[in-house]
């Protein structure tokens, strides 16, 4: 049988570099070669494309663009070329390709606009299409949606580079301390501070503008945070519901990557009938975004039961140990499994 060939972006022009490295490194160990010829276009930093024909450590270890087997390429917007253009020794060759998996995490590869470009060029792709993606990633956006759709969420406020402090000291009035100041389009927990104060409010949007134009200002939601994993384009499959034990603070990249004071449940700490209002509940959102392939759905619960809108990831961490694949592993899909799963789940809607 004719392998599939699959490109895989990785890298990207985001404070969530490090993570795609992590991520990309986990998926190469684990797709089968015997069914895939694997293609390898890393995004630097600085915003450079290029293919890399190197080993996996050196994704691993970010030497990966140092490295001679790099040479400048493009993935073509002509639905003719379908493929990958490579720029070497001042001629170019083109790669077609079956299908791409974005690697991609947070802005400039999670949040439409590499997504817009596989749309264009006509290449079947793992993941959320482009306007999903571009809703999910932004909090304010999705937090509308999903209010209108019936789901509880925090109540927020957006503020702008112009808002002046007097009126962000009134609409925030209202929500109370601790206030939860996060950049609109960011992953990770990339730029979110907890003010407890005006002047740490104040300070907590200054910082989130470092990473965004548009902040969220959100009131705390008092309980913990679940998650669950949604795999599936028209029919889905749910994993198991996970939770996240805090012993201090707030679940920020730090944590999110070292765990030195979290830990994570899968199966979540819940019963049987809540567990399943959370899947009902992310199922919902997942098909209200409009999403595909996968995502995971981050929710909070509240000491009464209520179930709480936080996010939707639409490429979550994905190393063989984050959240999505655990969650999934533990409702009996293996990490392999799911890989071509997701690539199956592409085509299908090509």
């Amino acid at each position: 049988m004719k392998k599939l060939t699959v490109a895989i972006l990785f890298g990207g022009c985001s404070s969530e570099y490090e993570v795609s490295l992590k991520s990309t490194s986990s998926v190469l160990e684990s797709l089968c070669l015997e069914k895939y010829e694997v293609i390898l276009l890393g995004i630097t930093r600085e915003g450079q494309w290029l293919r890399y024909t190197g080993n996996i450590e050196s994704i691993r270890n970010d030497s990966w663009h140092q490295s001679e087997k790099c040479v400048p390429a493009f993935l073509s917007p002509c639905r003719q070329v379908r493929g990958i253009v490579t720029q070497e020794n001042g001629a170019m060759t083109v790669t077609k390709v079956d299908v791409v998996f974005p690697i991609l995490h947070g802005k400039n590869g999670e949040d439409g606009t590499v997504q817009g470009l596989l749309e264009l060029a006509g290449i079947p792709f793992v993941g959320c299409h482009t306007l999903s993606s571009a809703i999910c990633m932004d909090k304010d956006i999705a937090h509308t949606l999903a209010e209108g759709s019936g789901i509880k969420t925090p109540r927020s406020v957006a503020v702008y580079p112009n808002t002046d402090l007097a009126t962000v000291q009134a609409a925030t009035e209202p929500l109370g301390f601790p206030l939860y100041v996060k950049p609109a389009k960011a992953g990770s927990s990339i730029g979110i501070t907890k003010a407890y104060s005006l002047s740490e409010l104040f300070f907590g949007i200054e910082n989130a503008l470092q990473h965004d134009d548009k902040v969220v200002i959100e009131e705390n939601i008092t309980g913990f945070e679940v998650g669950c994993a949604v795999l599936g384009n028209r029919e889905v499959i749910v994993g198991e519901v996970d939770e996240i034990e805090l012993l201090q603070g707030f679940f920020d990249y730090t944590e999110k990557y070292s765990l030195e004071t979290a830990h994570i449940h899968v199966p979540a700490r819940i019963d049987e009938e809540l567990a399943h209002k959370i899947k009902q509940t992310a199922t919902h959102l997942y098909q209200v975004f409009g999403c595909r392939g996968f995502a995971r759905v981050d929710m909070f619960v509240t000491p009464d039961g209520d179930i709480v809108f936080n996010e939707v990831n639409t490429i979550p961490g994905f190393t063989s140990k984050s959240r999505y694949p655990s969650m999934l592993r533990a409702a009996g899909i293996s990490y392999k499994e799911l890989l071509d799963t997701l690539i199956m789940l592409a085509l299908e809607e090509d």
